[in-house]
């Protein structure tokens, strides 16, 4: 079953930085025609949505809680989509997961949308 695999999540004092990456699990998995999607998840809570962009790279949106602090980007000839989170704050703290949709762009934002998950990588900010 093909799976996205997340990375560069861990431990980062409030204010800091970190970059979580994305990749499909198997080479003959292309995301290139697809949608991408970070979300977040505490334990109890409903997923949320985090930023998301277009297939071509051409489009982006993200969570009010996070505008103006991270940056979603894709690099199609690395079949990879980034997440660079800057100014952390605690209340960042959950585990991160990307997604993938072959659905239109209109639901970027509904997580039970996306065809495709990571198992998810923990950021935690300390205060």
């Amino acid at each position: 079953q093909v799976q996205l695999v997340e990375s560069g999540g861990g431990l980062v004092q409030a204010g800091g930085s970190l970059r979580l990456s994305c990749a499909a699990s198997e080479r003959t998995f292309s995301i290139d025609g697809m949608g991408m999607g970070w979300f977040r998840q505490l334990p109890g809570k409903e997923r949320e949505f985090v930023a998301a962009i277009s297939r071509s790279g051409g489009s982006t949106d993200y969570g009010d809680s996070v505008k103006g602090r991270f940056t979603i980007s894709r690099e199609n000839a690395k079949k990879t989509v980034d997440l660079q989170m800057n100014s952390l704050k605690p209340e960042d703290t959950a585990v991160y997961y990307c997604a993938a949709s072959r659905r239109s762009w209109l639901y970027s934002q509904v997580a039970k949308t996306y065809d495709y998950w990571g198992q998810g990588t923990q950021v935690t900010v300390s205060s």
